[in-house]
């Protein structure tokens, strides 16, 4: 420690920070941790194998600097307090103001939500977006993330809102824009209006200059797109890193908590189908929403994956289409085909995925094996599950299956986990092995045990509702669901079960 007066402090070209305590000088060095590059986990120390995830050699050095990113954080927090909503979340204005307070004086009073002028993503998002919350939209390269957040967007003209992209020029962002907006109208019906007078485009990817323009800026809403190219001084890391994705993601947070506006995070995801990046990251968000579906298929399903503010069962459909997506409010006719009279292998079941109902159309396909070992795909539908349905027929009902290929495959590109989808399953495979059709005006909801015995489904009222809605005249439930409510005021013919032989019976004759 050397005595020097009037020195310039933040001298930072050799990873050291100088700082000045009364006329002294005295260089702080980084520090120096340990992360895993697999589960995000920290160490002080290098370990060749992770506690955590138990991978070896995963742990990589870091160097973590001083607190800017977080002080810069901090600043724009403070600077952009939003009333209620900042305190709501625990915003603070200053550290000394954060004490220990009984659970009986904290408010219960919710703040109002933000409608997001889409219907779909305010049901899966539980109502809205909250003040303050950070919410993190992940999907498949080119699914369509930067459309739907950017569609949102420009319907929100009643506040001010920073876009901020890495990725994407300000032309290509505007080009977009003006696509999108355009063939909204054309949707509605409307003339083209494009003033776009509330947005504010940014293309930046260092943290600390995003704060900065926060403050110039003032947004009501901040779209960070995407997580994966911001990085901050702190890390002496490439973006995208571990270490980068966490620290950045932590400063948001923290900024979003304080000033109480709402951030939205797009993010890649892996090879694997999961958010890239450390685990931590969904940890650190409040909503994680997932945008999945095919590219060759129209329809895209927005789905709810963690939510601390509403339910994790939601899901929003939507049709993409030249002009942008479009919001689908019943989506039982649009995974209906037409006409399916006389072909084999087609069963409707009656699914639910979140608190919506529709009925989805299955599709099987049963041959001959051409090579020695039989195939078995299953699309839109769990492999496992598939595989002791079949187990199931071949055991209980008789059919032999052995030397048999059998492809799945649930008609609009969609991932149904609705476990009512097994007699449905079921029937078509049985279907398309007799090479006989079933009926149209058929339906059935039900799960199938494995001693073959069809297991009651939840919410089995909407099911038969939505059925009865479309048209059809008959569906198959399972016995136990048949005195759960008053089945006198059904139109719709009811058909309770209580094994796969009787089902088959009604189907079949």
């Amino acid at each position: 420690m050397s005595r020097k007066k009037n020195v310039l402090l933040h001298g930072k070209n050799d990873k050291t920070i100088y700082v000045s305590i009364d006329g002294y000088i005295i260089m702080a060095k980084d520090k120096i941790a340990y992360v895993c590059s697999n589960c995000g986990q920290e160490s002080s120390k290098w370990m060749g194998k992770c506690p955590s995830c138990g991978q070896w050699n995963t742990f990589k050095e870091i160097r973590i600097a001083g607190d800017s990113g977080s002080q810069a954080a901090k600043n724009a927090g403070m600077t952009m307090r939003h009333g209620g909503a900042a305190t709501m979340f625990g915003g603070q204005h200053s550290d000394n103001d954060a004490k220990p307070m009984k659970l009986r004086d904290i408010s219960a009073i919710d703040e109002p939500r933000i409608d997001m002028r889409d219907e779909e993503l305010n049901r899966v998002l539980g109502g809205g977006m909250v003040p303050g919350s950070i919410t993190l939209l992940g999907g498949e390269p080119g699914i369509g993330k930067s459309t739907l957040t950017l569609q949102t967007i420009l319907n929100m003209t009643d506040r001010r809102i920073l876009y901020v992209s890495g990725e994407e020029s300000a032309h290509q962002i505007k080009l977009r824009a003006d696509r999108l907006a355009k063939g909204q109208a054309l949707l509605r019906g409307e003339e083209v209006v494009q003033p776009f007078d509330h947005i504010t485009i940014l293309c930046e990817t260092q943290l600390e200059k995003i704060f900065s323009h926060i403050q110039e800026v003032a947004p009501e809403f901040i779209v960070i797109d995407s997580i994966q190219t911001i990085a901050t001084e702190e890390v002496d890391s490439s973006p995208g890193s571990v270490s980068q994705v966490r620290e950045c993601a932590a400063h948001l947070l923290r900024f979003a908590k304080t000033s109480g506006i709402p951030v939205i995070l797009i993010g890649h995801i892996n090879k694997e189908g999961t958010l890239a990046g450390p685990k931590i990251l969904e940890h650190i968000v409040d909503t994680v929403i997932q945008f999945e579906g095919d590219q060759h298929y129209m329809y895209r399903i927005l789905r709810s994956i963690k939510n601390r503010f509403g339910s994790t069962s939601e899901l929003g459909i939507y049709e993409m289409l030249q002009g942008g997506l479009r919001q689908v409010s019943n989506p039982s006719e649009l995974l209906l085909t037409e006409d399916h009279d006389g072909l084999s292998g087609v069963a409707i079941s009656a699914a639910i995925e979140g608190v919506r109902p529709f009925l989805v159309e299955t599709q099987a396909l049963v041959s001959t094996a051409a090579y020695g070992t039989p195939q078995r795909s299953a699309t839109g539908f769990d492999q496992r599950r598939l595989n002791m349905l079949l187990a199931v027929l071949e055991k209980r009902v008789g059919f032999k299956l052995m030397q048999k290929d059998v492809f799945l495959n649930i008609a609009g590109g969609l991932r149904v986990t609705d476990p009512a989808m097994d007699l449905s399953v079921l029937a078509a495979v049985l279907s398309s092995n007799v090479d006989t059709a079933i009926e149209q005006g058929w339906c059935m909801a039900g799960e199938v045990g494995l001693s073959g015995e069809v297991r009651p489904v939840s919410r089995i009222e909407q099911r038969i509702a939505e059925a009865e809605k479309l048209g059809f005249q008959h569906i198959i439930i399972p016995k136990y669901n048949y005195h759960g409510f008053d089945h006198q005021k059904c139109q719709i013919e009811i058909h309770p079960v209580r094994k796969v032989e009787e089902a088959f019976r009604c189907l079949f004759g």
